[in-house]
């Protein structure tokens, strides 16, 4: 009989035990599912920078690498053979026509023109001796008081002793000559380069010895080779500006430390033929130099306007993409869409670069932020902010 009673108070129990645990697994369900965090937002669009595709007129120009010259190179050699006494100058400074360079020891020389001026002398005493045996002659052979072989002996004689004369003339001005080359001068205004020989050196030995150079650099000269292509337009532009507006007159010059040198310069002399090695025509540009910055040897890049390209489509340069010689632009739609587009592009201007083909005017160009894009995403455009003062394109 306990048997009987006891079952049915067990199975009550454990039932009330499962209901009591699958309460409690519900609970718990439920709590960890409203513990989730709820879903990230999508991130905003990418925040680019935009400008306008603008026209305007720009210069037509070509730009040309060439090297400085004087526009008189003057080499001051020994004309004479001789120990260089004394350096009369200033090394790298002006020096003005006339101003006496270097001397050589003179002693020799005027031992050699003392020597000339006694053979002198005594040529013209021959000649005195010559023509007094010729006057004495003439009458006794007239009277045949002496025999014309005589007379004509002392005629010989006299026209030996006046060639003996000429020539001791002519010796004495070479000597003087020669004393004259041993103090030597400056042919020409200009700035004189460093001295190759010092006092004590032994100059003009065996062809005449190169002592240094000077240079009239005011105006100097900037000599450049261009092209064929390059030379026609040149060439037809100076013809289109004939009795007008000289081509040249607006040749910009930009130096070393990328400085733009304050002064213009003007079309020079065009060599007579093109150099068949290089394919290239030399052509002279001349610039005024009235501080001396300029000087030979000096190498600087020239811009030469030939004609203005009117209402040109420029964009700014950072805005343009370069991969192996092809250029694109990424364009910023009304949509807020990007769209990469390949383009030709021209030339340089300031900070600008004139597009030929490929956007049109009011077209927005990303200038900052294209790193982040890619085509036909959205994105947030700005106005980019003003560049800086523009320089020469670099």
């Amino acid at each position: 009989m306990d048997i009987c009673v006891d079952r049915p108070a067990s199975g009550w129990r454990i039932r009330r035990a499962a209901r009591r645990l699958l309460t409690a697994l519900c609970a718990a369900t439920a709590v960890a599912a409203c513990s989730e965090p709820p879903a990230p937002p999508p991130p905003p669009p990418p925040e680019v920078y935009v400008a306008d595709v603008v026209r305007r007129d720009v210069p037509v120009f070509v730009d040309l690498v060439g090297q400085m010259e004087g526009d008189q190179d003057v080499d001051i050699r020994a004309r004479v053979e001789g120990f260089l006494e004394t350096v009369r100058f200033q090394e790298g400074e002006f020096v003005r026509k006339g101003d006496l360079l270097y001397e050589i020891d003179r002693k020799p020389f005027e031992a050699a023109l003392a020597a000339a001026k006694a053979e002198q002398a005594t040529a013209a005493a021959r000649l005195n001796k010559a023509d007094g045996d010729v006057a004495r002659y003439r009458p006794l052979a007239a009277k045949q008081a002496v025999s014309q072989q005589e007379l004509d002996n002392a005629l010989a004689a006299q026209d030996a002793a006046r060639s003996q004369v000429d020539a001791a003339k002519a010796a004495v001005e070479q000597a003087s000559i020669n004393l004259g080359y041993t103090r030597i001068h400056a042919p020409i205004d200009g700035l004189i380069g460093t001295t190759q020989m010092k006092a004590g050196n032994l100059v003009g030995r065996g062809e005449n010895t190169l002592l240094t150079t000077i240079s009239q650099i005011n105006p100097i000269i900037f000599r450049v080779g261009v092209t064929e292509a390059d030379y026609l337009r040149v060439f037809r532009r100076r013809q289109e500006a004939a009795g007008k507006d000289p081509v040249g007159a607006q040749i910009e010059l930009t130096l070393a430390d990328n400085t733009v040198y304050p002064h213009k310069g003007r079309l020079g002399p065009i060599e007579r033929a093109i150099d068949p090695t290089s394919g290239t025509l030399a052509v002279q540009f001349i610039f005024p130099n009235p501080q001396a910055l300029l000087r030979p040897g000096q190498y600087a890049r020239s811009r030469l306007v030939l004609d203005t390209q009117v209402g040109a489509l420029a964009v700014p340069q950072r805005a343009v993409q370069e991969l192996q010689n092809l250029y694109s632009v990424a364009i910023v739609g009304a949509d807020n869409k990007v769209t990469f587009r390949n383009v030709k592009v021209g030339q340089k201007v300031d900070s600008l670069w004139v597009i030929e083909e490929g956007v049109a005017a009011g077209d927005k160009v990303i200038v900052e932020g294209i790193q982040r894009v890619q085509e036909g995403a959205t994105v947030t455009a700005r106005p980019a902010p003003p560049a800086g003062s523009g320089g020469e394109a670099k």
